[in-house]
């Protein structure tokens, strides 16, 4: 299974950006997905999370209200909608996937991750 995180890029403080996944070499429907992101000196943090079935979401406080995780099984394929963008938003940001066995994803049952993309937010 191989994820290719891509979107991410420079935008001005209050911009938007989408980062899109997609997903190859697996049943993408069966999967609960998830944005993690990590700051520079940071440790790693779930963002978003959208279980297999898309009935379950999860945001950290932080991106509530401001962050959309969505999916498209048809194009095996998870998104994250970022608006009002603000410079601690500046991360890179990796996409994961999990069994469905599992009610949600979290860091200790993430499977299968993307290579990561790099945001950043200039204030």
């Amino acid at each position: 299974v191989q994820l290719q995180a891509f979107g991410g890029g420079l935008v001005q403080a209050g911009g938007y950006l989408r980062l899109s996944c997609a997903v190859s070499g697996g049943t993408f429907s069966r999967y609960n997905m998830g944005w993690f992101r990590q700051a520079p000196g940071k440790e790693r943090d779930v963002v978003a999370t959208i279980s297999w079935t898309g009935g379950s979401l999860y945001y950290a406080d932080s991106v509530k209200g401001r962050f959309t995780i969505s999916r498209d099984n048809a194009k095996n394929t998870v998104y994250l909608q970022m608006s009002s963008l603000k410079p601690e938003d500046t991360a890179v940001y990796y996409c994961a996937a999990s069994s469905p066995v599992y009610v949600t994803l979290d860091q200790a049952n993430a499977r299968y991750w993307g290579q990561g993309t790099q945001v950043t937010v200039s204030s």
